[in-house]
């Protein structure tokens, strides 16, 4: 059974995403500054059918982290910015258009039951309504052997931490101050959190990469 990770890009101040977020502007007012240094990289450029793009450190690091996941938990918000019944939803089908760039299944918690949908190139939207532990015993399910990654937002990952649930966890920590939005670690977490082990730190001009193991 391969484990529960979790990895995002956040500011120096601990927030990742901007303010007023909205359907315009999903990650919020600054948030996309946050995910520069990986825009630019030849793994995640070739996830999403781009050419081109930097083979480097942090390249190689989105690499390993593309190979090693057999499926994707994420929050309602997080796959369209919406909420409701999903007919109200003005972006029920999500962020990705016809080629959605995971190719392997997605897990989608929302309180409103949908059927799957599923895409030519391996992906497939899973509407789970059951809770965190539903969708994980789902996502383990369809992984088999490759990690299940959870793609967000900070709710459900916090969701997950508070469960106990989450095996590793990578912070991308970018040299800006964002000074408001949504934090990652903000008084979510009672009686000072899971312990955390350092297992790896990866340093580039952009960015520094911070792998955690939560300790069990």
């Amino acid at each position: 059974m391969g484990r529960l990770t979790f990895e995002i890009s956040m500011s120096v101040d601990g927030y990742v995403a901007g303010p007023n977020a909205d359907l315009e502007d999903p990650l919020g007012q600054g948030g996309e500054l946050l995910h520069e240094w990986i825009f630019g990289t030849q793994a995640w450029r070739e996830s999403h059918g781009e050419e081109g793009g930097v083979h480097d450190a942090d390249s190689e690091l989105v690499a390993e982290a593309i190979a090693n996941r057999g499926a994707t938990i994420m929050g309602r918000r997080m796959f369209s910015g919406g909420e409701g019944p999903w007919e109200q939803d003005p972006n029920a089908s999500g962020w990705w258009g016809d080629d959605p760039p995971f190719r392997h299944p997605v897990f989608i918690l929302t309180h409103h039951e949908r059927e799957p949908v599923e895409f030519p190139n391996g992906t497939s939207f899973n509407f789970v309504t059951g809770g965190i532990e539903a969708a994980l015993e789902q996502a383990r399910a369809a992984a088999g052997d490759k990690d299940v990654g959870i793609g967000g937002g900070a709710d459900v990952a916090q969701q997950y931490l508070r469960a106990g649930l989450i095996d590793e966890m990578t912070l991308h920590v970018v040299p800006r101050l964002m000074g408001a939005g949504v934090r990652l670690f903000d008084g979510h977490l009672s009686g000072g959190g899971p312990q955390l082990e350092r297992t790896r730190v990866l340093d580039s001009p952009n960015v520094t990469h911070l792998r955690y193991r939560v300790v069990k």
